[in-house]
């Protein structure tokens, strides 16, 4: 991977706050609606450590101030932890988007950092709906039971639920996590990426939430750059082949931003703090 160059195009590539790097396609769940059809068998992507500590440097010194650990399963790359010490040392700010179906007793202080956040998914107060979406039995209880840790040793969390099934018990997901102290909750519909589009269904922008490269950026577990997770049908360049600076810059990425219908006014808010922040929106939510 290149080091960070300046944009020739003279780009204010500071505006990309957030960034989230899919650092694997593997997860232990396979979740019927999930963007990045991610599972067991799937591997980490093309992207060596290298290339991923590239990025996070190259990220900094452009300005972005969050970093979001996503996957797949992040924590199923080997390499997750330090990922995220290094974007601290940089000053920035971690989100570890998580299913939480495993932790291991050494992670937590890591959570427990400053600068260090972590955001989930839950689907249902049911666990046999729960694993239903998820595709694996016991989801719900280990999920729930790491949230409840995560809640007792003071780590800020924020949850996304997705309406996935018809009837779904949405409202009492919430309900329930309301109850046992997560405070930051929001709902999206179903966006038909990846597993959760209909056989013969082409991608298309329509299903994005509008936020996508404006403030926020992904870069995919083979390097491409992306709107968001979400937007992966569209990528705008690589970074394994050209440095984030000029991706930014770049007549791809322009392209792709005016691409991107505008979100209405009340939609995301310009000060939102998360990657697509379903703590402050109901239709930015990459919980997929």
């Amino acid at each position: 991977m290149s080091t960070l160059l300046p944009s020739p195009l003279g780009a204010d590539s500071a505006d990309v706050r957030s960034l989230e790097l899919e650092i694997t396609g593997k997860c232990q769940l396979s979740c019927t609606h999930c963007l990045s059809e991610s599972g067991p068998q799937a591997l980490h992507g093309t992207m060596t450590p290298e290339d991923w500590r590239t990025v996070i440097r190259d990220a900094a010194a452009l300005g972005t101030r969050i970093i979001q650990l996503i996957g797949g399963e992040p924590t199923a790359n080997p390499h997750w932890r330090e990922f995220a010490e290094l974007a601290l040392s940089l000053g920035l700010h971690v989100e570890v988007y998580s299913n939480l179906f495993h932790v291991a007793p050494d992670w937590w202080g890591l959570f427990e950092r400053k600068g260090v956040t972590l955001a989930t998914s839950y689907y249902s107060d049911d666990p046999d709906e729960h694993d239903r979406i998820t595709r694996r039995a016991g989801s719900y209880v280990r999920t729930r039971t790491n949230i409840h840790e995560a809640l007792t040793r003071g780590i800020t969390l924020r949850v996304g639920i997705v309406d996935v099934l018809p009837g779904q018990r949405v409202a009492e997901a919430r309900a329930e996590l309301e109850s046992m102290g997560v405070q930051r909750i929001t709902v999206d519909r179903v966006r038909a990426v990846g597993r959760a589009m209909l056989p013969g269904q082409a991608p298309t922008l329509d299903e994005m939430c509008g936020r996508c490269t404006r403030g926020r950026a992904a870069v995919l577990p083979d390097g491409s750059l992306a709107g968001c997770v979400l937007a992966r049908d569209f990528p705008a360049g690589n970074v394994r082949e050209t440095p984030l600076a000029e991706l930014f810059g770049g007549a791809e990425w322009a392209g792709l931003s005016a691409s991107i219908p505008r979100p209405s006014a009340a939609a995301c808010p310009p000060n939102d703090s998360g990657d697509c922040d379903p703590a402050n929106t109901e239709a930015c939510d990459p919980a997929y």
